[in-house]
């Protein structure tokens, strides 16, 4: 067996084992592996509110909305006191409501890749405690970069 390192794959298939023989030419193409359903969008949908908690009022994967291993609904306030029901699939994250566990049918949104992007058109309050996270986040690396320096000298 050949231990082939992925770099693309969740950790549960970091490493998989591939049957071939030493005299055999063994090509492996990660890209062609069907994994199924690995993407379970309820785990997503936590993961997505654990990212981005700090930046908005509330938010919480909906307990009301039948969440599936292709879709899930995450519920945030913004810090401007907006509420939207958002939709999570492979697809991406658009809103779907403007209240609480409500999907509007009507609505016709447009996805968004990633959950920053979808609270950055939503919510000023959004980027601007973004911004200031990732200031604070600077300013901790430049005191850390600094007091290596000063150990050095």
């Amino acid at each position: 067996h050949l231990q082939v390192p992925t770099t693309k794959l969740p950790p549960p298939y970091q490493e998989m084992e591939v049957d071939c023989q030493p005299e055999e030419a063994c090509t492996f193409d990660e890209d062609s592996i069907e994994l199924g359903d690995v993407k379970d969008m309820r785990l997503e949908a936590e993961a997505v509110v654990n990212d981005v908690l700090f930046a908005v009022s509330e938010m919480h994967v909906s307990q009301n909305l039948g969440s599936a291993s292709d879709v899930a609904y995450i519920n945030v306030e913004t810090k401007e006191g907006n509420r939207y029901c958002l939709e999570l699939t492979e697809a991406g994250l658009r809103v779907v409501g403007h209240v609480f566990d409500q999907v509007d049918e009507d609505l016709s949104t447009q996805y968004h890749e990633t959950i920053y992007s979808l609270l950055d058109t939503l919510s000023p309050g959004y980027r601007e405690a973004f911004g200031n996270a990732l200031l604070q986040r600077l300013e901790m690396l430049k005191q850390t970069d600094n007091e290596g320096v000063a150990l050095e000298t």
